[in-house]
């Protein structure tokens, strides 16, 4: 088997750019226990130049627009180049809230009711509230890391909330009051269950980027038959949206013991500290085990287009 040069990306040009540079340190050091790996920082919306077809592979932690959206993923197709992770056609499905949770209840993997917007078109307080009452979630329906998650408990807190909604598509979905559950998935197999307790009682871009704000539980303290059905619908869902090579799964289970669908990351958080990692070591995979099994299909890929290329 031939070694490609790992190039890792990251950066990008989305609100999670911090986040992403982060992730592509930790996995840049840990891929270079196995492979020649390089790390490019992307700073505009287009495919970097140092990137060779015939002699690397990409390991992507862009987050966000553009990275995580397909659209990184439709220039690398374009340009030839393997690359680890979902195609440009599962990442724009997962990217996109609304239809993730779509294709998964064609599955069985049921999410919140919600209503889509856009802020052309805002929804009147009184529609909401008919439709899904009073206590919900308002977020962005394409972003990542929580970005613009804001929690209405009444009326006037959903007054306020649209009147800030000034540009995009929105979603606003029922407030499932429950344990918040992550669940990494390789190639098509479910890992560890962690869940999330964030000390305020909200997961939002603050909990999950301050140190000591959040308790993660790996694995999470469920008994056996709740951890198989969260392992048996991460695995639906990832497969109903057609994804490939890892995926992070993120569920709410509700106190009556029912489990809503949140979204799916095809580009999660990659350091080791973050809940992929996390549901790896679970199963016994540390940091550099995990990145390797993340990149290997990509490299198989990789190997075989080349076998064919040689072939008369």
């Amino acid at each position: 088997m031939k070694k490609p040069v790992i190039a890792v990306l990251a950066g990008g040009v989305s609100a999670e750019r911090d986040v992403s540079l982060g992730s592509g340190r930790a996995c840049a050091i840990a891929l270079s226990r196995t492979f020649p790996t390089c790390l490019l920082d992307v700073k505009t919306a287009t495919l970097p130049t140092e990137l060779d077809p015939a002699s690397m592979v990409v390991f992507s932690t862009l987050h966000g627009t553009f990275g995580e959206d397909g659209g990184m993923q439709r220039l690398l197709d374009a340009a030839g180049i393997h690359y680890a992770g979902c195609d440009a056609a599962a990442s724009a499905l997962t990217m996109d809230k609304t239809r993730t949770k779509a294709a998964a209840a064609k599955v069985g993997v049921t999410g919140a009711k919600q209503h889509l917007f856009t802020a052309s078109e805002k929804p009147s307080v009184t529609e909401i509230v008919a439709s899904l009452g009073s206590n919900l979630v308002l977020k962005p329906n394409a972003e990542g890391s929580s970005v613009g998650l804001t929690l209405i408990a009444n009326e006037a807190e959903l007054a306020a909330a649209l009147e800030k909604v000034t540009e995009g598509a929105w979603m606003i979905e029922q407030r499932i009051i429950g344990r918040e559950l992550s669940i990494g998935v390789l190639n098509g197999k479910a890992m560890g269950v962690v869940e999330i307790r964030p000390k305020s009682g909200v997961y939002d871009y603050a909990s999950k980027y301050t140190k000591g704000m959040t308790e993660y539980l790996a694995p999470a303290p469920l008994d056996q038959t709740t951890t198989q059905l969260v392992q048996q619908m991460a695995e639906k869902a990832y497969a109903a949206c057609g994804c490939r090579d890892y995926a992070r799964v993120d569920f709410i289970l509700s106190a009556n013991g029912a489990l809503y669908l949140l979204e799916i990351n095809t580009l999660p958080g990659m350091k080791e500290t973050s809940l992929l990692p996390m549901s790896a070591q679970c199963v016994g995979l540390d940091f550099t085990a995990l990145v390797r099994e993340m990149v290997m299909p990509a490299v198989q890929r990789f190997n075989l287009a080349a076998a064919s290329a040689k072939s008369p």
